[in-house]
């Protein structure tokens, strides 16, 4: 994408503390290393970014998570929805490695973040693998954005994903994934669907 200089992915950001602490033992039980820090925040390629329909990845063991995505431009902060598709058999060896493998899908349209700051913790983050539902929450279940901005300041021109929420029956793969971002105070949602080809590892 045009314009779009770093990409950062704020990972381990929800507050409730003690679901990141199960959380984070959980993982370490299928081989993931814990965090350094709660919240951490992951620098990966910014050419992964895309707005593309159609992603390839290697290998079966990849699955996409909503999230909301800020985004720094010249003239303010604004807000839309996007995937941090992640790698999870790679997870077990590195996850700045396993963010790295896979492009991250985000919608084309944005809002100004000014516009909906005032009724943040309306605002409802959706996924569907395959059309089944796989996510859903407040986006107030993760820090909200100038927590995260105190944390980890973005330039114009760089963009930060914000973490996302519990996968509803587990973390799996899927063909087909949709996300939206929805404002039911102004009645509109930001949506993208992204479908998944899988290519042959051959070694």
């Amino acid at each position: 994408m045009t314009g779009i200089e770093q990409l950062v992915i704020a990972g381990w950001t929800g507050r409730d503390e003690a679901a990141l602490r199960k959380h984070i033992r959980e993982l370490e039980e299928l081989g993931v290393k814990p965090p350094k820090s709660t919240p951490i925040f992951y620098r990966v390629a910014a050419d992964l970014l895309t707005t593309g329909n159609e992603i390839q990845v290697s290998g079966p063991d990849t699955s996409g998570e909503v999230e909301v995505v800020l985004l720094a431009k010249r003239d303010g902060l604004w807000v839309t929805v996007g995937s941090d598709h992640t790698d999870r058999k790679a997870e077990t060896i590195g996850v700045s490695l396993s963010k790295q493998l896979c492009a991250k899908p985000i919608a084309k349209d944005a809002w100004r973040y000014d516009d909906v700051k005032d009724h943040w913790e309306r605002l409802v983050l959706r996924s569907w693998a395959d059309g089944e539902l796989y996510q859903e929450g407040p986006v107030t279940a993760m820090r909200s954005p100038e927590d995260l901005l105190g944390r980890y300041p973005l330039n114009p021109g760089w963009v930060m994903f914000c973490g996302t929420l519990a996968a509803k029956g587990g973390i799996r793969p899927a063909k087909v994934f949709r996300m939206e971002l929805e404002d039911p105070v102004r009645s509109r949602k930001l949506a993208h669907e992204y479908r998944i080809t899988v290519l042959p590892v051959e070694g």
